[in-house]
């Protein structure tokens, strides 16, 4: 993958909710692909080139990873926990996007290294833009850390 073209992971178990945010990033206008896993186990997999995905290139990573909280076999607390505690994988941004309005989720996950925190708003127009605006500023605005 070039740099030019860079990958967004997306980790979200509601297929409606997938949907429209890759719906709502593919209106950045920046080259990038994006791959969906369903659940925190396939994220792990995927994040860390296991199971189904070993045949991944570990240089491969991604750009940014959208993580939803409530996720089945492994939850996003837990997927988050294992990607800044790696130091392969640290310095991924990782959004989270919930419905969870939990302090107690909210505090964890910035304990646990997340570089945001973004409510998934119900009005479909107000989802769209929250969407599209975290895509520009990690697609756009943000400097990337250079690997080595």
């Amino acid at each position: 993958m070039s740099y030019t073209e860079r990958e967004i992971l997306l980790i979200e178990d509601s297929p409606d909710d997938s949907e429209l945010i890759q719906r709502a990033l593919s209106s950045v206008p920046h080259k990038h692909t994006i791959a969906w896993v369903k659940n925190g186990q396939e994220a792990l997999d995927y994040i860390f080139c296991e199971g189904p995905f070993s045949s991944r290139s570990p240089d491969e990573k991604p750009c940014l990873i959208l993580l939803d909280l409530k996720l089945p076999k492994v939850n996003g607390l837990e997927v988050l926990e294992k990607i800044k505690s790696n130091s392969s994988t640290r310095t991924i941004p990782v959004v989270v996007i919930s419905s969870s309005k939990e302090p107690k989720d909210l505090d964890k996950a910035y304990e646990l290294g997340v570089n945001s925190y973004v409510l998934k708003p119900i009005n479909y127009k107000d989802f769209m833009r929250a969407t599209e605006q975290i895509g520009m500023y990690w697609l756009l605005v943000d400097e990337k850390v250079k690997s080595p």
